[in-house]
């Protein structure tokens, strides 16, 4: 939640750089990377899982 909080922020400057739907997009895309870490991680491992 802190992170939250410090990301957001960071955020309203850029909003009102570069618009509200590009800083929504680059939210958004901040927001997902840890869950695509995990797929990625997923993927990686499922050979060895297949395996067994």
């Amino acid at each position: 939640m802190k992170n939250e909080v410090f990301l957001l922020d960071q955020l309203i400057p850029v909003i009102s750089e570069v618009g509200f739907p590009i800083a929504v997009t680059l939210y958004l895309l901040y927001r997902i990377e840890a869950k695509l870490d995990v797929v990625v991680q997923s993927i990686q491992s499922l050979p060895e899982r297949i395996k067994e």
